[in-house]
């Protein structure tokens, strides 16, 4: 029997919460552009890549970090304090290089979970011949 170890489920949940945050990042980009005419709108961000440091700073300080501690690293969105100021124009330029760079972001993470339950499929199928 092939048993998954705690390093892959660690990997399956941390592509998981990724893809969630990429979601999320999808809906506040689209939201900036969106209310980009709207006078005292406060651009929105996603909060994750803080949680993933500080998770990272636990893992090199602690030992191998188990799947219930990616419970606490979930993205949210938040508003900029500041509102933002500046050229119309470059600002939306801004928030459309944000949405490609976020779509292609999100195709790798699907493309390398793909690739990760295709390793598995083929480990369990090779186990019966």
């Amino acid at each position: 029997m092939l048993a998954i170890s705690e390093g892959d489920r660690v990997t399956s949940a941390l592509v998981s919460v990724a893809l969630d945050a990429a979601t999320l990042r999808h809906q506040a980009i689209a939201n900036n552009l969106a209310n980009i005419h709207s006078e005292n709108y406060r651009p929105q961000r996603v909060n994750f890549e803080e949680q993933l440091s500080a998770l990272r700073h636990a893992v090199a300080t602690q030992s191998p970090i188990a799947p219930a501690a990616l419970a606490q690293a979930q993205p949210f969105i938040e508003t900029d304090a500041a509102r933002r100021t500046g050229d119309l124009a470059g600002r939306m330029d801004m928030e459309m290089v944000k949405l490609s760079q976020n779509a292609v972001h999100y195709q790798t993470l699907l493309k390398a979970l793909d690739r990760w339950g295709g390793i598995l499929t083929l480990a369990v199928n090779e186990g019966r011949k």
